[in-house]
């Protein structure tokens, strides 16, 4: 028996990304396959030729295989449901972002992955790039100074079709998350409060608020500002975003993809209006794997290691409460405490 057995829980077209990264472990076996639609899961059984009973209960399932570990790859709105029913029957628990669709899931998930003694961890793919990593190093290697401000565009025309269409609050909910959580690990510093305003653009294909700007103070003393759009046709940035940290020595610039590099004020110059700069190209030192796998590396090896993971529940909540915090800010019209 392996050390890892794992229900997958959601068959659908992101499941096949886990599936495909626990094929490659020698410590983990698929052991069942859950899905509301059978022939869903059946579908999945076959692409990967796997021999494992289809369930449409997860309880069920644990109980019948003795898994110890969970994919939750379902909907958002599923997420409360099986991570505390996984938790409940002894089971950790990896899963999709977010965490709930209310602040008071994320902190009940996270209280009673606490109390259990269990991990939970959300995968946050993006924060598992080269680049970022070197941004991250570049802001706090003291050459652009203190940070003091950090500033994100996300402009994506994305036509999914299916539930992000009908949701309430499709950027701010399903996406945003990424980039509270890139700015998050790239200042090394928590939300305190939000102000937002949402809106659903002309033209917008999703029913629900599409486009949004938030400022978010932050416990270092900085600010996070956040433009997106997810019908923004045309001159898109990367998934990403397209990125901008200021510090009281200079700048550093990520378009989200290969261009990253800093602009910093060079040493000794006499008063001026504007200062000269010289622009510094950083090193790409991190070699971890990239997106959806390099962070279920980091899972594994804190489950293997018997610590929590970077994207572990207690950590990640700070992060999808700065989504719920946003759409009351938006809905209030009004500041919002991040407590």
């Amino acid at each position: 028996m392996k050390p890892f057995r794992i229900v997958i829980v959601g068959c659908g077209g992101m499941s096949h990304t886990w599936v495909e990264y626990a094929l490659q472990q020698n410590d983990v076996e698929i052991v069942a396959l859950v899905d509301l639609f059978p022939e869903t899961a059946a579908r999945l059984a076959t692409t990967y030729g796997l021999d494992v009973p289809i369930h449409t209960d997860l309880r069920v399932a644990i109980q019948a295989t003795g898994a110890n570990l969970v994919f939750d790859v379902t909907i958002p709105e599923s997420h409360f449901a099986v991570t505390t029913a996984a938790l409940e029957h002894g089971c950790a628990v990896l899963g999709e972002k977010p965490m709930g669709v209310s602040m008071e899931q994320a902190h009940a998930m996270n209280a009673q992955a606490k109390d259990c003694g269990r991990s939970y961890a959300i995968m946050q793919n993006r924060r598992y790039q080269k680049q970022i990593r070197a941004a991250r190093e570049l802001i706090h290697s003291g050459q652009i100074g203190t940070p003091g401000g950090a500033f994100a565009d996300f402009f994506i025309g994305a036509h999914f079709g299916g539930f992000r269409d009908a949701m309430d609050h499709p950027l701010i909910l399903d996406m945003a998350i990424h980039t509270f959580d890139q700015a998050r690990f790239l200042l090394r510093s928590d939300p305190v409060s939000v102000y937002c305003h949402e809106w659903n653009p002309v033209g917008s294909w999703y029913k629900g608020n599409a486009a949004a700007i938030c400022l978010f103070e932050m416990s270092d003393g900085s600010v996070f500002s956040y433009r997106g759009s997810w019908c923004a046709e045309g001159a898109q940035t990367a998934w990403e975003a397209n990125w901008r940290v200021t510090g009281s020595l200079g700048t550093v610039v990520w378009d989200g993809a290969d261009g990253l590099y800093a602009e910093v004020v060079s040493p000794g110059q006499p008063a001026a209006f504007q200062l000269h700069t010289s622009r510094i190209e950083p090193a790409m030192s991190w070699n971890g794997r990239e997106g959806h796998h390099g962070c279920l590396d980091e899972m594994f090896a804190a489950l293997r290691e018997g610590r929590p993971a970077e994207t572990d529940s207690a950590d990640n909540v700070k992060s999808v409460t700065m989504v719920f915090a946003a759409i009351e800010s938006a809905a209030s019209q009004s500041k919002v405490a991040i407590i």
